[in-house]
């Protein structure tokens, strides 16, 4: 955990950075894709001629011995739920930047164009296990809170649970929200058809956005500057490996098992019609997520 100092540095530097971003780049693109996302019930009135046969509340006009039909008006309050993977994954690779630092900035960014656009944010965190969940509530000092949160929190678990965690989010959240999902995705094949199907159920119920935080050392093996027998370590399991780096087929089997498992990701996102924003740490996140809110824009208006 940071000292006290760093971390306030740090929380009121992504707080500086992320509302700038929002009010330059992302908010009108959010307003634009996230707002008014459906029709909620209202009142009920006496019938009047021309209303739609199929708008009639029957329990009501039973009751009143009139016709009386149901009014909706568009919801306007978005509620946005962004899932942070805490698991131990987030802390290894060979970037500059941790993907934990990066996943704290993109939930600072989109924390803020939810509180910015009047809506409610909320937060969970999650290993193998729900490690925080933060009901969604408007206001500046609710939004700091949860960026402290994903910053500072330790983490209890090592491993990770993506399925455990997408379930607590739709059972937590009963309403239709928004949900940003940030995670690595690396799941173990054991899990995979438990983790398909949780986010398949989600995906009905939300708005589910996947952000995909991937470090280069989950594509191939360092460079061929590493030569030799290598101790390497699981980062959730704590399993350590000789890997001979010099071996060309351990470094093609290594890069075809990655490339195998962003594949079967990037199918079931296509299956389920997510879209996925994908980020490598230290590269720009406020582009990619500007083009998703554009796109999703663009196909809401045709």
């Amino acid at each position: 955990m940071p000292a006290p100092a760093d971390l306030i540095r740090k929380i009121r530097r992504i707080e500086i950075s992320t509302r700038r971003a929002v009010q330059d780049t992302l908010a009108g693109g959010y307003h634009s894709v996230f707002k008014g996302r459906g029709m909620a019930f209202s009142e009920v009135r006496p019938y009047q001629p021309g209303d739609e046969i199929r708008s009639i509340d029957w329990n009501v006009t039973a009751r009143m011995d009139a016709p009386f039909v149901k009014v909706f008006a568009e919801e306007r309050e978005l509620t946005a739920l962004i899932a942070v993977d805490r698991s131990a994954s987030q802390e290894a690779g060979i970037a500059a930047q941790a993907k934990s630092e990066v996943a704290a900035e993109i939930a600072g960014l989109l924390v803020f164009s939810a509180l910015e656009n009047g809506d409610r944010a909320g937060l969970l965190l999650f290993t193998d296990r729900t490690e925080r969940y933060v009901p969604p509530r408007r206001g500046r000092k609710h939004g700091l809170r949860l960026i402290t949160d994903t910053l500072a929190f330790e983490p209890k678990g090592r491993g990770t649970d993506l399925a455990g965690a997408v379930r607590h989010l739709t059972r937590a959240q009963r309403k239709r929200a928004v949900v940003f999902l940030l995670s690595d995705f690396l799941v173990r094949e054991s899990a995979w058809a438990e983790t398909e199907n949780a986010l398949a159920v989600a995906s009905r119920r939300h708005d589910l956005v996947p952000v995909v935080l991937s470090d280069p050392l989950e594509d191939a093996l360092p460079g061929s500057t590493l030569t030799g027998l290598w101790p390497v370590v699981d980062s959730e399991s704590g399993t350590t490996v000789l890997v001979d780096f010099s071996d060309r087929k351990t470094r093609d089997a290594y890069a075809n098992a990655a490339r195998d498992m962003r594949e079967r990701r990037d199918k079931l996102f296509r299956k389920l019609k997510l879209d996925a924003v994908r980020v490598h740490p230290g590269d720009d996140y406020v582009a990619p997520l500007a083009a998703l809110f554009r796109a999703r824009a663009r196909r809401r208006s045709a």
